[in-house]
């Protein structure tokens, strides 16, 4: 099976072997491997299978089977194939209907989904799992991003979604918290619905108010709990929710009206609110109380009112004007004409850089440092640019993600700062001014916007980053994934000013050589090395080479055009046509287009373009071919084109069926095919009935003037083919006997086979040239009921019913075996035993029934009828109603058409441009994602039971017990790259956790692989080789922990971040605050030179001026002298003891005290100040110290982030500490794999304790792996366990039938 992994992964296929996995974990994706229990292999000897033909046909084909050679008893596999020769000669030539076949049938219910509204606009998002979800209208779509195939919709919420939010997966996974699909959607009626989206299951509702849920967002920092929902409900609350019981835990109210919120990704304490006059920052956010502030309320004046707007944008002039925007936010509220807060689209932190948020509007993108609260980049829009609509910042790279008015989707990744003082430019600026510049790398297609199709929103790949999916009005959704190419170019057009991207030199973590196996595209931080800082150079070699990105379009999903609609089911399913059979849907559309969708799959079939106006109705007339018509518009006097066209499917080829006739006439009302297939009746509005040869496109009959109006019309399935067969066999069998009687050599089994021949023969020619009498009935508009036979081109009045007087006007009419019913204007349901001849009408109440339909299937009289307000099957034998649909009652959509898919299945098409098919019962049901049909294999292990889950996940990370890795993959990338012996178990392990969408893993194993990698290399500089120690020192420089990770990073890249980062606070400053700011800050990092420059700017008429120039002079003569340290130091602890912190902090820092400062910050509970502090002002021992009472205040269960603990004592080295967390909060697979990384790179030092802890680990990690059911990796770690893990080693080598198995 042929099936690539990610970045394309689809499937995983373990072959059953020794040392593998057990059976049940056989096979991920594809519906087979959804329970975990099922194989992908060829069908077994003993595997059910079909043969057409009679019964002795198939006991003589038995019965040759057994006497060729080597074949023993029924079940034996060699099948006529092993000796064709043979087969042939023995069955005269049909050995090939004898070969066995299976046929699906399977329908499960399902929904066909179409354009969405336009409340659906934000209700999109792509989770870690890899499944994007998105509104449309009242449902819920799950699809996958690999494949774009749909995988669950979810359908509870009675009004239109507007918000869908996955849950994170930022945490520990085990058989207790196993992965899973959890996902809430809210409505505009402010329900929400929590779902498992597996099973289809809505696990908790929660309803605050009736207005629609402004935002939402799963808390993500909380080790304890994983069930905490905040939502914003209208107008001005925010309330968490225990999205697990429906719980409400806090609810806060603020003065204005709330549009949206944005947590601090470095800092969960951190939420900022959008609201309609301004921006409120909180800063207590605690999801066990609710913010005791109001938070502090800013406002945002308009960037529109800026100088830099009253310039023209030129290609070199916009980039200028623009660097002249200084502040956007201000402490007083601006002006009425300059408040523009309706133009901010979105605002959102960025996760690549601390203390950055991003503003958006229709024609710049503003990076904000909120330090200082001003702008620090401006990405503009030329004045012929198309307008943003959205933005996503990226948290691998410092890269955006733009999607455009016109559907466009752009990638911008920051500038290196050396690039914009060394860009040679056609005019040298004299004053370069440095910023955030973003520059363009690559954009997708736009799409065509009209007034019914633009595109909605764009979500975002949260794993890789390097794919986004654009949803579209109509329903489409488009994937576009990122590519590289290595460019071999050695020239670059200067005049871009774009600098260049590199390749990175490292992959899953590990830097590797350029002969190494890397998997191509994997991630963006995988595509593209970091954007330089300041004062640093790219160390131009072998290992890097430019790369180039473009967008390429991988995905797309097609959803249903707007309505109207007519739908009509093949013919269905019969023992004859049992072999040709698909369960295909007509779908005629409002554009005349007619669409086919195979319902097994529920995907387009055909989309066939036939008419050039709305389709009225469609009639098949064989399992591969159908008749449809369309009407024009009328004019003046009342007459349509009419467009009758007959299509064959296979070819999709479509005839007139009606010629030249069609144009200026009455519209056509209805058509009716007769029961055989024959015949065609046409009727229109004020023009006679028309009947017509289906087989030959002839009309048969055109009625006369004074034929009466009709209103309803039905064929009746009686009719004389039966006879007439029976007396063509008779003739047929007398011609056969004659020719064989008259050659008496012929033998028994040729006669036999003449025979056979010639009953096909006979069966053909039937079909052909047989004209059978049928019958259809029809009222007109008194209700009179007739009755017509149609033989050949003859029409024969048989009888007339005179009308019902309790029945109105007839609409429709259905007919199956001896029951006929009727429906009138009235909502009446007139049902006719022919044969017992009794009638007996049903008042419905129901208003107009517009169409009755009899339930396929032999003896099956179940009928559904649809009526204005929605629809009812009834049993026609009991007389009774089985189940009723009404719309505003039970469903908030308007039925348009129905019909019947199976005997016990619905199809309705509705007015939200949707089409079900349900069960009988017709209630909106979830369907299992495991029943699904799909045709191509899904890579999801969140839909596998969780103990093959993390089963699977083992198996992939490591199999020690094998002297070599095994993996049947098909991806020749993937498999060259899991096998390769040079791929550590950090590459591995960071590459398990991309696959599984794992948030925590994939942070975990960043970080460890780094530092692993790092503190070995520390080791091996040690030797004395000068080459190596360059060529070490180079990598620290050019591959350090992206600034992402903030804190975590190596202090050296940390310090000059925060220093580049000051230098664009200074230049951009323009107010007192804003210097005073920047001073206070160069102070702490050391910079006492450029921080009194700053203060002696301070203008004679400013209040502070007095004591800036005695600060600037105590920082130029503070010395070192014992008496001068010991009062400086008194006067910042009694200015820290009067409240003010911060200022005491800088007294201490401008003598070398930073350590006591970072003390004095814990005190008083500013740890990320004091963690910031000690990585910019301390050596490594002081800065460990400052970063270890961290990570103690971090582990108490007040704070209870053990997690972000684990990585800070990462970044310290600790490993030893790091494994004795991971143990102690029962992380055994995650404290194993390290143990045995750290032994790999020989950075943890084995002593008593060290051993014994490792010996426990091992001793856990065993036998969780003996509870997944893997003996083998159990034994070897048992046994890697010493005396710990003795009684679990003896234990498992017992009888393997005594082995505890799920």
């Amino acid at each position: 099976m042929t099936t690539p992994l990610p970045p394309g992964v689809r499937a995983v296929v373990i072959p059953p072997q020794t040392g593998a996995l057990p059976s049940p974990f056989s096979v991920v994706g594809g519906r087979a491997a959804l329970r975990g229990s099922a194989e992908l292999r060829a069908p077994s000897s003993g595997s059910a299978r079909t043969f057409v033909g009679s019964g002795r046909r198939a006991d003589r084909a038995r019965r040759f089977r057994r006497s060729l050679p080597g074949c023993r008893g029924p079940r034996s596999r060699c099948c006529a194939a092993a000796a064709p020769g043979l087969a042939e000669a023995w069955l005269g030539g049909r050995a090939r209907e004898m070969l066995p076949y299976t046929v699906n049938v399977k329908l499960s219910a399902r929904t066909l989904t179409g354009a969405l509204n336009a409340h659906n606009k934000a209700a999109v998002d792509w989770g870690w799992q890899g499944l994007i979800a998105y509104g449309c209208h009242s449902l819920v779509l799950v699809i996958d991003s690999n494949t774009a195939q749909t995988l669950q919709v979810l359908e509870r919420h009675k009004a239109n979604v507007v918000k869908v939010k996955w849950a994170k997966e930022n945490y520990h996974h085990n058989i207790g918290s196993p992965y899973s699909l959890r996902l809430a959607s809210a409505d505009i009626n402010g329900k929400i619905i929590v779902w498992d989206v597996a099973t289809g299951v809505a696990r908790c509702e929660i309803q605050e108010h009736n207005k629609p849920i402004q935002d939402m967002q799963w808390l993500w920092n909380q080790d304890a709990s994983r069930d905490l929902l905040l939502a914003i409900h209208p107008p001005n609350y925010i309330v968490l929710w225990n999205a697990d019981t429906g719980t409400k835990l806090w609810k806060k109210s603020y003065a204005e009206n709330i549009l949206s919120f944005s947590f601090d990704p470095f800092d969960p304490s951190h939420l900022t609110l959008l609201t309609s006059e301004g921006i409120v920052f909180i800063s207590d956010f605690s999801p066990s109380k609710a913010p005791a502030s109001s938070g502090k309320k800013v406002y945002i004046s308009s960037p529109h009112s800026s100088p830099a707007h009253n310039k023209a944008a030129a290609a070199t002039g916009a980039k200028k004007a623009l660097n002249k925007v200084k502040i956007l936010i201000t402490q007083e509220k601006p002006s009425a004409e300059s408040v523009t807060l309706n133009d901010c689209l979105q605002l959102s932190y960025l996760p690549s850089k601390r203390n950055h948020m991003l503003l958006l509007y229709p024609r710049e993108i503003l990076i904000l440092d909120l330090e200082v609260n001003q702008t620090v980049g401006v990405i503009a829009i030329e004045r012929t640019g198309v307008p943003f609509l959205q933005v996503i910042p990226c948290f691998q790279r410092d890269g955006l993600f733009c999607l455009h008015e016109n559907g466009c989707i752009t990638l911008r990744v920051r500038r290196s700062y050396n690039a914009i003082f060394g860009t040679s430019n056609e005019e040298s600026d004299p004053d370069p001014v440095q910023e955030l510049t973003y520059d363009l790398r690559s954009q997708c297609d736009a799409i065509r916007v009209t007034k019914t199709v633009r595109p909605f929103s764009m979500v975002c790949c949260p794993v890789n980053e390097n794919s986004a999916a654009l949803i579209v009005s109509d329903g489409r959704v488009m994937i576009w994934e990122l590519k590289s190419s290595v460019s071999y170019r050695n020239f670059r057009n200067s005049s871009s000013g774009a600098s260049p991207l590199y390749s990175p030199i490292s992959f899953c973590g590990i830097p590797v050589g350029a002969l190494q196996n890397k998997l191509p595209d994997l991630s963006l931080d995988n595509m593209i090395g970091q954007s330089t800082i300041a004062g640093e150079e790219h160390l131009r070699g072998p290992t890097l080479q430019e790369v180039h990105l473009k967008f390429l379009l991988t995905g797309l999903l097609s959803g249903l055009p707007l309505p109207q609609f007519a739908i009509r089911m093949c013919p269905p399913l019969t023992t004859k046509n049992i072999k040709q059979y698909q369960p295909l849907l007509a779908v005629g559309t409002s554009n005349g287009s007619v669409l086919v969708y195979h319902l097994t799959s529920g995907l387009l079939h055909k989309e066939l373009s036939i008419h050039s106006c709305e389709v009225k109705g469609i009639e098949w007339t064989s399992l591969t071919g159908f008749l449809s018509f369309a009407t024009s518009t009328p004019n003046n006097l009342g007459l349509v084109r009419n467009e009758l066209q007959l299509v064959d499917l296979p070819t999709g080829r479509s005839i007139a069926f009606r010629g030249e006739r069609g144009n200026d006439e009455p519209a056509i009302e209805m058509i009716k095919v007769s029961h055989l297939k024959q015949y065609l009746a046409i009727v229109f509005k004020d023009k006679p009935l028309e009947l017509w040869d289906i087989r030959t496109c002839t009309l048969l009959r055109e009625m006369s003037k004074n034929f009466p109006t009709i209103t309803a019309l039905e064929w009746s399935p009686s009719h004389n083919l039966k006879s007439l067969r029976k007396k063509q066999l008779a003739t047929r069998e007398a011609m056969a006997r004659q020719t064989v009687v008259s050659d008496a050599e012929l033998s028994t089994v040729e006669s036999s086979v003449i025979s056979l021949l010639q009953e096909a023969e006979s069966k053909s020619e039937l079909s052909q040239n047989i004209s059978a009498r049928e019958h259809f009935v029809f009222t007109d508009s008194d209700g009179q009921v007739y009755h017509l036979t149609v033989e050949g081109n003859s029409v024969k009045d048989s009888a007339r019913i005179p009308p019902d007087g309790s029945m109105g006007s007839i609409t429709c009419i259905a007919w199956k075996g001896d029951t006929l019913v009727l429906g009138d204007v009235d909502g009446n349901l007139n049902f006719w035993d022919l044969k017992a001849r009794v009638s007996r009408g049903i008042p419905t109440h129901r208003s107009w029934v517009r169409k009755i339909r009899f339930a396929p299937g032999k003896g099956n009289q179940k009928l559904i009828a649809m009526y204005n307000d929605g629809a009812e099957v009834w049993d026609t034998k009991e007389v009774q109603m089985v189940s009723s649909l009404r719309s505003g009652r039970n469903v908030t959509f308007r039925i348009l058409d129905v019909d019947w898919c199976t005997s016990d299945k619905v199809i309705l098409a509705s007015d939200d441009g949707c089409i079900r098919v349900l069960e009988m019962s017709m209630k909106s049901a979830c369907f299992r994602m495991d029943e699904q049909e799909l045709t191509e294999p899904v890579w999801c292990p969140y839909l596998l039971v969780p103990r093959a889950a993390l089963a699977l996940k083992a198996f992939l990370l490591h199999q020690p017990w094998n002297e070599q890795y095994s993996l049947d993959i098909s991806h020749v990338d993937l498999k060259r790259l899991l096998l390769d012996p040079e791929f550590t178990i950090l590459q591995r392990c960071l590459l398990v956790a991309r696959l599984y969408g794992d948030e925590s893993e994939l942070h975990f194993w960043t970080v460890a692989a780094h530092y692993l990698h790092s503190l070995s290399q520390e080791k091996s500089e040690s030797i004395p080789d000068t080459d190596n120690n360059i060529s070490l020192s180079q990598e620290k420089v050019t591959n350090p922990l992206d600034i992402c990770y903030d804190i975590l990073c190596e202090n050296s890249y940390f310090q000059k971040f925060q220093l580049e980062r000051v230098n664009l606070q200074e230049v951009k400053r323009s107010t007192y605050d804003h210097t005073r700011k920047c001073a206070d800050q160069l102070l702490l990092l050391g910079q006492t030179d450029r921080a009194v420059q700053l203060l002696l700017e301070t203008s004679a008429d400013n209040q502070h001026y007095y004591c800036d120039s005695l600060k600037a002079c105590l920082v130029t003569t503070v010395t070192s002298s014992g008496p001068s340290q010991s009062t400086i130091k008194l006067v910042a602890t009694n200015m820290i003891a009067n409240g003010k912190l911060a200022e005491g902090v800088q007294l201490l820092c401008l003598i070398d005290k930073a350590a006591d400062a970072c003390r004095y910050l814990q005190t008083y509970g500013e740890w990320n100040r004091a963690a910031w502090l000690a990585k910019v002002r301390l050596n490594s021992e002081e800065c460990a110290d400052v970063l270890k009472r961290w990570v103690d205040h971090l582990c108490s269960p007040q704070v209870n982030q053990k997690s972000k603990a684990i990585l800070v004592l990462l970044s310290l080295g600790c490993f030893t500490r790091v494994v004795e967390m991971l143990h102690s909060m029962r992380y055994f697979d995650r404290a194993a794999l390290f143990v045995e990384a750290c032994i790999k790179y020989d950075t943890i030092e084995i002593n008593e304790d060290t051993k014994k802890l490792i010996l426990a680990v091992y001793a856990d990690y065993a036998r969780s792996l003996k509870n997944l059911g893997f003996k083998q990796g159990a034994v070897l770690f048992a046994s890697k366990a010493g005396a710990a893990g003795k009684d679990l080693l003896n234990e498992l080598e017992q009888p393997k039938t005594e082995m505890t198995e799920e």
